[in-house]
């Protein structure tokens, strides 16, 4: 089933328990903090659901991103699935609905995983996947601990009490992106635990309108958007993030998939598709979101009559070569795509490319966020407080002749430097800046994965082979003339 947008809203007003600022909020598709990024989430169900998109972002009656994709063309339809609902956005929502499930397909490609010697989540971990793609649902996840206090009370979500048809929990998960706009929130851990930490070894997922299930929102970016033309981007596409609180939650055992199992709660991520597919589906958001960016940076440059400098031209080059280096990480992972379980779990994005992919991100944005600022300058700082000022009998005509420029009347020039501004320099710009450096978690830990993705034995074998290749009293001894025998390493006779 491809459920509609007004489908979306209706089921977000549940009596989910949604606080900001101290208050309970009533009603989530209608409060001033929300709503615009909900009817946005909405667009993009209306897009799947009843579009000249559908056939991209559908198949077989569900959203592709739900399918375990078998071959390379299913990794490249797949994509142009996320790239439809990515452009919706202009890569500003990152856990859309598609995100986790590409994930839950991840799970589904390999359920074998979750079968432990302390718990068989198998047969749930499908029921998972089978729930959320046939009812298009929208799943959000919390796997980050917060940081427990010496001596003090454990604040990291684990198991209070086995009841006959499961569990209680109490604690909590922190950065659940999204999850105050989702179906469903799964609650796991991607961090590594310690071998004997199984009180923390569990992962479970629950509708977010649970008893007990709270969510604490951050400031909302939304809230304090003047309107759509002063915050274009803010007031449409905060997907926020909250600190998700279990108060004595209780967990059926059919809704969990990892329990008591250390190994299982940290491979479910790293050793199924699962990580690769988030990486698939963030990779091309964050291409979107390069050509989304450079598209400012050209409009900017030719409103300020910069673009024909040779400076100018050098900088949006960069910015050119950028995105083209977000989109070959895109394509080189799915040329470079994995069987999984030997083929039975379907393919999967290629690992090396996919790590990469996450480094080079975290390092790239910040690197063109610099870029475009300089090209604006000081352009996006004097702006009027408000479009209302623009439309003031008195203050309008007062301002016309100075805002005004060779290529567009006031009101396009300020929409545009205000587009640029809530893209680049408000507090919303600030905390893209800061997911996009640590989209996909702490660097040090999937840093660490790198270094078990592959390539590394390629690279130590090539420096072995040019050592290998000489010594002190071999050919060439004091000579100056080389005795690298190429690409196999051996001694030039």
């Amino acid at each position: 089933m491809i459920r509609s947008g007004s489908h979306y809203l209706d089921a977000l007003d549940d009596g989910r328990e949604i606080w900001l600022d101290g208050e309970r909020v009533k009603g989530v598709s209608s409060h001033p903090a929300f709503r615009g990024t909900a009817a946005s989430i909405a667009g993009l169900y209306d897009l799947a659901h009843a579009s000249e998109h559908s056939p991209v972002l559908t198949s077989d009656g569900i959203h592709r991103a739900y399918a375990v994709p078998r071959t390379h063309a299913d990794l490249v339809a797949r994509r142009q699935a996320y790239k439809v609902w990515a452009e919706a956005s202009y890569g500003f929502l990152g856990r859309t609905p598609d995100y986790m499930a590409s994930g839950a397909a991840g799970f589904a490609a390999l359920p074998r995983l979750f079968t432990t010697d302390t718990f068989d989540g198998s047969d749930n971990v499908l029921a998972y996947h089978r729930r959320l793609a046939e009812n298009d649902l929208y799943c959000a996840f919390t796997i980050t601990n917060p940081r427990p206090r010496p001596g003090g009370d454990d604040p990291v979500v684990r198991v209070v009490a086995e009841r006959d048809g499961g569990v209680v929990v109490r604690g909590a998960k922190t950065i659940g992106s999204g999850a105050i706009f989702a179906d469903e929130v799964i609650v796991g851990t991607i961090e590594p635990l310690a071998p004997d930490d199984v009180e923390h070894a569990l992962c479970f997922s629950l509708p977010v309108d649970t008893p007990g299930l709270k969510l604490i929102s951050r400031t909302s970016y939304e809230g304090r958007a003047r309107s759509v033309f002063d915050n274009p981007l803010s007031s449409r596409f905060d997907e926020n993030d909250a600190m998700l609180v279990c108060d004595d939650v209780f967990v059926p055992w059919e809704r969990v998939l990892t329990y008591r199992n250390v190994a299982a709660t940290a491979a479910m991520w790293w050793h199924t598709p699962a990580y690769l597919n988030f990486v698939h589906q963030a990779a091309t958001r964050f291409w979107t979101k390069l050509e989304f960016l450079t598209g400012l940076a050209i409009l900017l440059t030719r409103d300020n009559g910069t673009h024909g400098l040779p400076a100018v031209t050098e900088s949006v080059g960069r910015l050119l070569g950028m995105v083209a280096q977000a989109k070959a990480f895109v394509l080189a992972a799915e040329a470079s795509f994995e069987e999984v379980d030997g083929g039975c779990g379907g393919v999967a994005p290629g690992t090396e490319i996919s790590f990469a992919q996450r480094i080079m991100a975290g390092e790239l944005y910040p690197r063109a966020v610099q870029e475009i600022k300089s090209l604006a300058g000081g352009s996006v700082i004097q702006l009027p407080a408000s479009g209302e000022d623009l439309l003031h009998p008195e203050l309008g005509p007062l301002m016309q002749p100075y805002l005004n420029s060779t290529e567009s009347t006031a009101e396009d020039r300020v929409k545009l430097l205000k587009l640029v501004w809530d893209a680049l320099g408000s507090e919303f710009a600030s905390r893209h800046e800061q997911y996009e450096r640590f989209y996909h978690g702490a660097p040090h830990v999937y840093l660490m994965m790198q270094h078990g993705a592959g390539g590394a034995e390629d690279c130590e074998r090539l420096a072995r082979a040019c050592l290998g290749g000489y010594d002190l009293t071999g050919p060439g001894r004091g000579s100056g003339v080389s005795t690298a025998g190429g690409a196999g390493g051996g001694t030039r006779r």
